[in-house]
This record gives structure tokens, sequence and C-alpha cells, in this order.
């Protein structure tokens, strides 16, 4: 994407060009006026300073007011570009971003959830953050936002793509073990594409995967527990029907099977039940329903065959 297009790329790449080019242009000034002061009064060549000058009004004053002129015109610049970073346009874009370790989760204001953020070319998107367990940054460099996401406050940011393609998102604040692996993207669409991306499914597709699987992956489970046996921060969910798992309950192992309760109360209670082996990390899954807990609880419980 080219930043000269993108209006809060643009914002910020223009006050770090203007802080750059005043400093640059301050240290190439300094750094002449110090060699020239080296050679012409050095001591082989002025061995007694002549000099009986002990001040100068002009000069003190050009020095103190230009300084801070110069820093005053920077604050200005910044602050200005700052307050249009949090002007969100009117006819934004309104989604709702829920960062979890360690995940991002896209809602519409239709009720769909994605795991990636899909956003029409040429309007603007507001992301309003939320975050449901520690602190989370909401960074894509391609549009220069960075945001954090707090436990128990909403923030913000804005940003219009102006070009169709995938853009990075990371976390870039450190939430624990699978910080690294908070990555997802934005999809920018162009309007016919975002048109029909948008359109729900007349029909459900014969082929869909169970809907405990895709509730997994709207959550970002899968980031922490595979589904083909690979280790990950978690256990994995292959297999799990049935086998017979080692738990450290306050320090006394205990083997048990996993069955519907014991799956329940992982998702509820995840520390009350510490597969051996593993870190106890994992959040409490209280934000899903009901019906979706049941969901995951019948796909985990499916035959490895099915």
């Amino acid at each position: 994407m080219n930043p000269l297009s993108n209006p809060t790329a643009q914002a910020v790449d223009n006050v770090l060009i203007y802080i750059f080019g005043f400093s640059l242009i301050l240290l190439l000034g300094i750094t002449a006026v110090a060699i020239y002061f080296v050679i012409r009064y050095r001591r082989s060549t002025n061995p007694q300073p002549t000099s009986q000058v002990h001040g100068n009004l002009w000069l003190e004053t050009l020095w103190t007011l230009l300084p801070t002129l110069i820093v005053l015109t920077m604050f200005w610049y910044g602050w200005v570009n700052y307050v249009g970073l949090r002007e969100v346009p009117d006819n934004a874009l309104q989604v709702k971003a829920t960062a979890r370790m360690w995940s991002w989760q896209f809602e519409y204001p239709d009720g769909r959830r994605e795991n990636k953020l899909y956003v029409p070319v040429g309007r603007p998107v507001k992301v309003d953050l939320i975050s449901v367990d520690v602190l989370h940054n909401f960074f894509a460099p391609a549009f220069r936002i960075k945001r954090d996401a707090v436990p128990g406050m909403e923030t913000y940011l804005w940003f219009t793509a102006t070009e169709a393609g995938s853009y990075d998102v990371f976390c870039a604040e450190y939430c624990g073990l699978g910080h690294s692996a908070m990555i997802t993207t934005i999809e920018a669409l162009d309007q016919a594409d975002y048109a029909a991306w948008a359109q729900p499914a007349e029909t459900p597709q014969p082929t869909a995967e169970p809907h405990g699987l895709t509730i997994l992956k709207e959550q970002g489970c899968t980031g922490c527990h595979s589904l083909d046996g690979s280790p990950l921060v978690g256990p994995s969910f292959k297999g799990l029907a049935g086998r017979t798992t080692r738990l450290d309950r306050d320090g006394k192992i205990e083997e048990v099977e996993a069955d519907a309760d014991y799956i329940r109360r992982s998702l509820l209670q995840p520390k009350a039940d510490i597969v051996e082996g593993y870190p106890p990390i994992m959040p409490a899954a209280d934000y899903l329903s009901a019906e979706e807990i049941e969901a995951i609880v019948d796909y985990l419980l499916q035959p490895a065959d099915e």
C-alpha cells in the first residue's frame, strides 16, 4: 500500500518526517560549527585565548527562542495529527475486536464473527478494542495504527484501506507464552468483493465444518490446542474423546477419562484440572453461551473417524 494515499499512515509519516528533518538539520549544523571551531581555534594556532566577549544578548536570545519555536511547532503538528487519528469519520464501518490469549475475533454489526478483519476499500473502519483477559495491543504497521486493548476499558482506532490486499496485524504487547502467535490480517476487499463477502449464505453448505469446530477457531482455541496431535502451548484436541488424561490437582496426579463434564469444567474452570506437563495459563471461557459450550463438547467427543 502506498502510505501517501493512506490517511492514518500519512498523518504519522508527516509528523515523523517533520521531526526527523529538523533534527537532522540541527545535527548537521551543530556538528559543522563544532568542527569549524575545533579547526579554527585549535591550540596549535591559538595557544592563548584572545576573546574578551562575556555575552551577546542577540545571540543568546536567538538560540533560546529558535529551539523553543521549533519544539512548539513539533508539538502543534503532532497534536493536530493525533487529534485526526482520534476523530472517526461519520460514515465509518464499526467493528468490535475482542482480544484474548492468543487470538483476535472481529464482530460485525450483523453479528458475523471472523478471525480476520474484512474491510471495504475506500471506507473508513472504526475498530472498538476489548480485551477479556490481559493487556493486548492492536498493531497494523501498514496503516501506522497501534492501540492497547485494556481489560475493563473500551478503546478504539480507525483506518481507511485505499488499496485491496492483505495487511498484517500483530499484538504489540507481551501477553504470555503464545504472544508471538497472536497474528491475524486485515483483508481489504474492493466494493464488489466485499459486498459478496458480506452477503449471508442462503443455505448452509453440506460440507460445512461442525459448529463446535467453528467456535473453537473463532475463539482462537486452535492457536493453543492443535487438531492434528502436534504439541502446542496446550494439549491437542486430537483423539480427546475417551482419552485418559493425567491431571495435576493440587500437586496430586490423577488419571481421568475425558468426558462431557471434564470438557465443560476445563472450559469454565481451566485451572481446576491442569493437564500434566502444561502451564496453567488458559483463561476461563465464561463468555461462551451454553449452546456454544455444548457444541464444543459434541465436537470434541466425536470419534476420531467422524
